[in-house]
């Protein structure tokens, strides 16, 4: 069964996701505040990886797929379900603790924003 990492999600957003994740066959696992150090590929159970002795804390929504689950993104964002910051495991990451990957995922997002803030209109783009 696929899984899903859910750091600092709660309240009806958790519920939603839960719901979705379960009717597709995905096991959601929360991620305690004191696991944000651990790699995701320990957190996943992932041969090969232990747990970190390092404190390292988010406060960031973050959710992390073993693969691209679709329906459940496109779930989530029709009920309002929305999480910012979102990944699928890959090999390099899987050795990163959640807190590396959520730093990495904020650089990603900073990055994207001042693209599309820089983006010139389309030349053919009929004025308003």
């Amino acid at each position: 069964m696929a899984r899903l990492l859910l750091y600092n999600i709660h309240g009806e957003k958790l519920v939603k996701i839960r719901t979705a994740a379960a009717l597709l066959g995905i096991t959601p696992l929360v991620v305690p505040e004191d696991a944000h150090a651990h790699p995701v590929g320990y957190l996943l159970g992932y041969e090969g990886f232990a747990p970190s002795d390092e404190a390292e804390h988010i406060d960031d929504e973050m959710l992390v797929m073993e693969s691209l689950f679709s329906p459940l993104l496109d779930y989530m964002r029709k009920s309002g379900a929305t999480v910012a910051l979102k990944a699928v495991v890959t090999e390099q990451n899987r050795a990163w603790s959640g807190a590396a990957l959520c730093r990495e995922l904020q650089r990603e997002h900073e990055a994207m924003r001042s693209f599309a803030a820089k983006k010139p209109e389309h030349p053919h783009k009929k004025k308003k």
